[in-house]
């Protein structure tokens, strides 16, 4: 009987964290570039001014906060929405229409607010505080009680903008896993390719343009959230006060967001599918 391997529940945390270590610096750079008061610099001159100020290495500053990130933030979406895919498919012998895939998407993504993607919203938090070096510790310290941040600004900051990183997160899962699954469902069922790498790469390759369009705006809400000083009052005083820079400021850095997440996409996802096909679990068809 012939069969085909599924995914074990932390493969997506596990090349997550693959792909991270490879788009770490153009993840940094963007950061930069949405922080930045004015516009100054653009993304290569942005680079250059990082590897001349603090040497080649720094473009890796942070890349604990980002790690704990993907293994807590990105394996919990993963896990969730493949497990629960499974299950469906396997109860109505055939793919699940997209709006089914999209709303288990949001919902997997949308778990940030959960305690247990509550360490990814720290994880973010950390990543950003290293990216911008605004405080010189190492990323365990960051995000538990210590010296500083907690003593000087209070354990709630730790959650900062916890509400825009759900609203993100159901965002971009959306994008990537649903319109990944879609995208090689559409491909295979040409006739024309099959299931190999190259099929990976280019559902890959659309799964990050649809995340990245639809995340940006609250990509660019979030990291000004995340990186203030209490300026804002909220999520809606902070849509405000972006929204008087007009309506390109939501999309402020796009084309280093979709530098950096387009790859990050294709790379998980081609090491998913690598993982699911030497270590998943084998099920009969």
């Amino acid at each position: 009987m012939a069969e085909q391997r599924v995914s074990r529940w932390y493969f997506g945390g596990v090349a997550s964290c693959g792909a991270a270590c490879c788009t770490h610096p153009l993840d940094l750079i963007k950061v930069h570039l949405q922080t930045q008061q004015e516009v100054k610099l653009k993304m290569t001159e942005m680079a250059m001014h990082v590897v001349q100020r603090e040497g080649v290495l720094a473009l890796y500053s942070g890349l604990s906060a980002s790690l704990c990130r993907q293994i807590s933030y990105s394996l919990t979406r993963f896990a969730i929405y493949e497990t629960v895919r499974d299950v469906w498919t396997s109860r109505n012998q055939g793919p699940l229409p997209f709006y089914q895939k999209a709303l288990l998407g949001a919902f997997g993504g949308a778990v940030l607010m959960g305690p247990s993607a509550k360490v990814g919203c720290e994880g973010v938090l950390g990543g950003l505080r290293l990216t911008l070096t605004r405080f010189t510790y190492h990323m365990i310290t960051g995000v538990t009680p210590g010296p500083e941040p907690v003593s000087t600004e209070g354990v709630r900051k730790l959650f900062s903008g916890a509400s825009m990183a759900s609203s993100r997160g159901a965002m971009v899962t959306v994008g990537q896993l649903s319109c990944y699954d879609q995208a090689k469902q559409l491909v295979l069922g040409t006739g024309v390719m099959s299931d190999n790498m190259l099929t990976h790469f280019l559902a890959s390759v659309i799964a990050g343009g649809c995340a990245t369009f639809l995340c940006q705006p609250l990509d660019v809400v979030k990291t000004r959230l995340m990186s203030s000083n209490g300026e804002y009052k909220g999520v809606i005083d902070c849509l405000r006060d972006t929204s008087r820079l007009g309506p390109l400021a939501f999309y402020k850095g796009l084309v280093p967001a979709g530098i950096r997440l387009v790859p990050h996409t294709v790379l998980t996802f081609i090491f998913l599918e690598q993982l699911r096909k030497y270590f998943g679990i084998p099920v009969p068809v």
